[in-house]
């Protein structure tokens, strides 16, 4: 029986494959880092979403989100909106949504490649489990 250590470290693993895999593949096919488009992504689901949302979402602080989104903005991926009172939101560009939707076939690939070789039902089932561990 593993321990709650083996488990927890083959669940690191695997996202550490992820990451390794899908960093290396999107900057080589779309010249996007991992993290460049996981924002691109959140984006595309929430769009106007603020800077502090996609920082939370993305696993940055609020001060690294706002160097990424203006290093963003100054490559055509995103553009700034004005929001309710201070709030600085942004939105992405035709640019942002053909590299998300680049992107998303990359990442697609790397997951097809772990998570994709389980049967549709395994992978509810390690949904459901790591929905649970979370707490969620």
């Amino acid at each position: 029986m593993p321990s709650v250590q083996d488990v927890g470290l083959a669940v690191k693993r695997l996202q550490w494959r992820h990451h390794r895999e899908g960093n290396r593949r999107l900057s080589a096919q779309a010249g996007l880092s991992l993290v460049q488009w996981d924002v691109l992504r959140h984006l595309h689901r929430n769009p106007d979403a603020s800077l502090h949302a996609l920082a939370e979402a993305t696993f940055q602080t609020d001060q690294s989100m706002g160097e990424l989104a203006r290093r963003m903005v100054a490559n055509g991926l995103l553009e700034r909106v004005d929001g309710a009172g201070r709030a600085v939101r942004h939105r992405l560009t035709a640019a942002g949504v053909a590299a998300f939707e680049a992107g998303s076939g990359i990442f697609d690939e790397v997951l097809g490649e772990t998570v994709g070789t389980l049967t549709d039902q395994e992978r509810a089932t390690l949904f459901a489990l790591l929905e649970k561990a979370r707490g969620g």
